[in-house]
């Protein structure tokens, strides 16, 4: 399926988000990279070929999914994946003592609405189309994906907010595979560790090998492609389902 699949993949400028989208057009898949219109997504759909569409998008707006989708019908015909990785993230104590400084409401409910509402939004609204596709053998019509983060079971200081977002992101995966299941759409998310992503390559060398010795085998980053690998096992294997994977290399995050 994977091979033939017509994708949208948000986030799909950089990241896991990129390399998901590189993995499906090298396989001859088509696919709607969307991304926030200040990103680099027109280069890189330039860069990728004809089956890649770039498609400006806020995760956020039901008008931006909707108009993705509608590009997915026009230019592709139908939608078979959606694959959510676009995301934000914040860093600040639940109260900062030495500045006497709470955390900002308006940065928590910010992570929270790109990472949570973005996500359901996204998927609420691709379903609707995926279930305009004809079943093959299993029944099956669409796969939705996902991406939380090991935050979500093993948050850091400074993460509440990620952590929370991400939380919610694994909380749902069940209840609204059971959703679309009587629609033969699939849902599944990942949960990566540390990845080899433009938010880590931000930080100082000595940083980026600390983090990776922190994972127990491969005691490495991960490689934004790794995922990508497991995304198209995901769309390839039928009995996946409901399910939250980690993909991280055995590690646990400390506080």
């Amino acid at each position: 399926m994977f091979k033939n699949a017509v994708a949208l993949v948000t986030g799909g400028a950089s990241g896991l988000g990129r390399a998901t989208v590189e993995r499906f057009a090298k396989s001859g898949a088509r696919v709607v990279m969307c991304d926030l219109k200040t990103s680099k997504g027109a280069d890189v759909s330039k860069d990728l070929g004809s089956n890649v569409v770039f498609v400006p998008v806020d995760v956020t707006s039901e008008g931006d999914v909707t108009k993705a989708l509608e590009v997915a019908k026009e230019k592709f015909g139908r939608l078979d994946v959606a694959v959510n990785c676009a995301g934000t993230a914040v860093a600040f104590k639940t109260y900062n003592f030495n500045k006497k400084l709470p955390h900002k409401l308006e940065d928590f409910a910010r992570v929270l609405t790109v990472n949570t509402v973005g996500t359901f939004n996204v998927i609420r609204l691709s379903a609707g189309l995926m279930g305009e596709n004809e079943p093959n053998v299993d029944g099956q019509r669409g796969v939705i994906i996902n991406t939380a983060s090991v935050a979500a079971y093993d948050g850091q200081i400074g993460q509440a907010a990620y952590s929370a977002s991400k939380g919610a992101v694994v909380g749902m995966t069940l209840p609204i595979a059971r959703d679309l299941s009587t629609h033969g759409i699939r849902v599944v998310t990942i949960a990566p560790g540390l990845f080899d992503t433009p938010m880590l390559q931000a930080l100082p060398d000595k940083v980026r090998a600390f983090l990776a010795k922190t994972v127990p085998f491969p005691q490495r980053l991960g490689n934004p492609s790794e995922y990508a690998q497991l995304v198209e096992s995901i769309v390839d294997n039928p009995l996946l389902n409901g399910e939250t994977i980690r993909l991280d290399g055995a590690l646990r995050m400390m506080p």
